[in-house]
């Protein structure tokens, strides 16, 4: 499980896709607010990455349970270096 989680952390096309959706959600804002996006973001994120893998035939719902928690991680992360920039601007 461990394993799985790791590999989903350091996934390029997951990280990608979290600043996509953190930039997307920045510029969007007034709009459409910020829990809501982020919350629909990482939910389809954890969802399509491995359903459309080919690889992961058995343990689906452990994968998109371990994605929510991997892409909720990074998210944190992308939203903690961005306003420690802005911090020190």
């Amino acid at each position: 499980m461990a394993q799985i989680l790791l590999a989903q952390l350091t996934d390029p096309f997951r990280i990608v896709l979290a600043v996509g959706l953190v930039l997307t959600m920045i510029r969007n804002r007034s709009v459409t607010g910020t829990a809501l996006p982020l919350a629909a973001g990482i939910a389809f994120i954890a969802i399509i990455i491995p359903t459309t893998l080919q690889r992961v035939t058995e343990g689906l719902p452990l994968h998109i349970g371990l994605g929510l928690v991997s892409t909720a991680l990074l998210v944190a992360v992308i939203l903690a270096v961005r306003e420690a920039v802005l911090r020190f601007r």
